[in-house]
């Protein structure tokens, strides 16, 4: 079996048919999609409150100070189209040992966007982060794109960071490992150019569509996060999207000096119509991440791209295991 081109033609085509909408539901948006507007108003439950509230280029922060914390500070990023609410149960695990840094990118969750390419300013106000706010070594845990933006930060900067928790986010997308540039940069330009367009209510069943699908095997779970990520700016999202598409840093993972540990969530009922078994999808993972010295796997079962929700109790296990050690 050819796992690259089985995991390619099944998930890849998937996710992207679901990022620009290829279906939509109708009925499931006038019950959970509707009163998006009042979800965006609302707090979070990690009590927003508590945390100082503050930018930092395209990065908006919640800080939760711990002048007693005797473990490392840490950086939260989620991932395309999600606010620091994805890491509310995780800031609950971690508050009482570690100072929190918890990140939303510019254009999502309500966020106001800006212009101009969105990955590399995203790597530039991370480093402004830690520097300005002297934060001394912190560990970075990222998921999806904010997995991504954490392995290419760690490839310029290891030296100030103590590791990388990246969760179920790669160095290159799954499906464009074996582009070019060009092919890559053509498939990029033309999802912004559909994704760009979607009106509020396209974008939203979009969200809806890929959170049922991909997102989450909770589907209660599914539909809050998705009127969550609805508020996001669809055109700055399309943005997000196309770059993570044409980005390619694995030749530079050798330069990463800090232990990472990467996250790959198995939910088997989505697999088995690739024959794709759990060992197998971790090796297809691994492939990528090649160059890394200090590397490890952590495999999830029964859970899928956010695991951190679905499967909460082990991904918070894993994640302490983590951070306990650094």
């Amino acid at each position: 079996m050819n796992i690259s081109k089985t995991f390619t033609s099944t998930f890849f085509s998937i996710a992207f048919a679901t990022a620009i909408g290829a279906a939509t539901y109708e009925t499931a948006y006038a019950a959970v999609v509707a009163p998006v507007s009042a979800a965006a108003n609302a707090t979070t439950a990690s009590a927003t409150s508590a945390a100082e509230q503050f930018q930092v280029g395209s990065m908006y922060v919640e800080k939760y100070a711990n002048p007693q914390a005797k473990g490392a500070p840490v950086i939260l990023i989620p991932g395309l189209s999600s606010g620091g609410y994805v890491w509310d149960e995780t800031v609950k695990q971690l508050r009482a040992e570690h100072e929190l840094y918890v990140v939303t990118l510019a254009g999502f969750n309500g966020k106001s966007a800006m212009p101009g390419a969105k990955l590399p300013k995203a790597k530039e106000s991370l480093l402004e982060l830690i520097q300005t706010q002297k934060i001394n070594q912190p560990i970075l845990v990222g998921h999806s794109l904010g997995s991504a933006l954490s392995l290419w930060f760690a490839e310029s900067h290891s030296n100030l960071i103590r590791g990388v928790f990246a969760v179920d986010g790669l160095p290159v997308f799954p499906g464009t490992q074996n582009m070019t540039l060009e092919q890559r940069t053509a498939m990029a330009e033309a999802a912004r150019r559909q994704m760009a367009g979607a009106d509020a209510k396209t974008f939203a069943e979009q969200q809806l569509q890929y959170m049922r699908m991909i997102g989450l095997v909770d589907q209660a779970q599914a539909e809050k996060i998705a009127v969550r990520s609805a508020t996001s700016d669809p055109a700055a999202t399309a943005d997000y999207m196309a770059e993570l598409l044409i980005m390619d840093t694995r030749q530079d993972l050798p330069k990463i000096s800090v232990p990472v540990v990467l996250v790959s969530p198995y939910y088997a009922t989505d697999f088995v119509r690739m024959n794709m078994s759990e060992e197998a999808k971790s090796a297809y993972y691994m492939s990528f991440m090649q160059g890394i010295p200090k590397l490890s796997l952590v495999s999830i079962k029964d859970a899928r791209h956010f695991v951190m929700l679905d499967q909460p109790t082990i991904f918070h296990e894993k994640l302490l295991n983590f951070v306990n050690q650094l």
